[in-house]
């Protein structure tokens, strides 16, 4: 059973205009506050107050991460995930990524390839 994660709103916000009520940009959370408030104890009936476990859903399954060039040749998967690395391996992962034809989503290949070889350039001069 999957629960929808609630629409997080500050107190009163149903109430005020400055708050938000039916203007969308001024929904904005703002912690409970107060020696009395209903909602920073966490009390039945009340809005739901951002913490941990409503945490978004993400596909990290179907992509995998790779965190060496080993890892990149064993995939059978066209799009990988580049996990937490240093700079050089990064760069000697990207260039045989490019070479196999293996995409990596979430970084530039073109814009990191070039801005690291511009740099590598300024420092031989």
């Amino acid at each position: 059973m999957t629960t929808k994660k609630p629409k997080f709103l500050r107190r009163s916000a149903d109430k005020y205009s400055k708050l938000g009520k039916k203007r969308k940009k001024k929904q904005k959370w703002k912690n409970p506050n107060g020696r009395d408030n209903k909602m920073r104890e966490k009390r039945r009936g009340y809005p739901a107050v951002v913490s941990i476990g409503y945490k978004s859903k993400k596909d990290r399954e179907e992509n995998p991460i790779i965190k060496n060039i080993q890892e990149l040749l064993k995939t059978e998967k066209k799009e990988v995930i580049l996990g937490k690395i240093g700079k050089k391996k990064k760069l000697e992962i990207l260039e045989k990524a490019k070479e196999i034809g293996i995409k990596i989503l979430n970084i530039n290949e073109k814009k990191y390839l070039k801005k690291s070889k511009q740099k590598t350039g300024e420092i031989k001069k």
